[in-house]
């Protein structure tokens, strides 16, 4: 499994990679693998201001829809258009091409409240 040391990661498996003042949001390599085969994303956020912790979408799987989670609060600027034709990139690319969310954040100090790469593998066991 892979944890990318650049990133913030939340108790509910979201990562976070921060640009400035922008944030892009996926689910970990964790949470897929837990999930299964990804066949659809639904997020009808974009334009919308999301509180941390707030729900911005679901994921759906072969064997499970899951909430996704605000890690931080935003407003969703895009959506990955390229998980319409092809959700599985969440799970060969979880912290890559499979990202969900571009955000601007709207408060910085919540960036202290996530885990790093080291606090999150604790959290899971790895």
């Amino acid at each position: 499994m892979n944890f990318p040391s650049e990133l913030k990661y939340t108790k509910d498996h979201e990562w976070v990679r921060i640009d400035g003042d922008t944030a892009y949001i996926g689910i970990t390599d964790f949470a897929q693998h837990e999930l299964g085969d990804i066949v659809y994303i639904d997020i009808n956020t974009v334009g919308e201001q999301v509180a941390k912790e707030g729900i911005f979408g679901t994921v759906e799987a072969v064997k499970t829809v899951s909430d996704l989670f605000m890690p931080v609060s935003g407003q969703v600027l895009e959506v990955n258009a390229a998980l319409d034709a092809s959700p599985e990139l969440v799970n060969s690319d979880p912290f890559g091409d499979g990202w969900m969310v571009k955000i601007t954040i709207t408060d910085a100090a919540e960036l202290d409240e996530l885990l790093s790469a080291e606090n999150y593998k604790a959290l899971i066991g790895a």
